[in-house]
């Protein structure tokens, strides 16, 4: 799953952490690589480590995100 309409990418799984820890292996959201890991942060695209802050301004908090992804999962025929 791609932030950005219309983009598909293999997912990466992202842990969501609270006070700074994995809350659990069942609270994931799957993020592509670039959104994920690869550290950019530029106006198209930026990246969840290391850039939490930056990255929930832009996309909503991981919670958000979650909330998402289970709406997504649950519609899913």
């Amino acid at each position: 799953m791609c932030l950005e309409e219309g983009v598909y990418s293999p997912p990466d799984i992202h842990h969501i952490h609270r006070n700074g820890r994995r809350v659990d292996d069942l609270h994931t959201i799957p993020l592509c690589p670039a959104h994920h890991r690869l550290g950019y942060n530029t106006p198209r695209v930026v990246s969840r480590h290391p850039y939490k802050a930056e990255f929930e301004r832009r996309y909503g908090s991981e919670w958000d995100l979650f909330k998402k992804v289970v709406q997504i999962v649950s519609e899913a025929p």
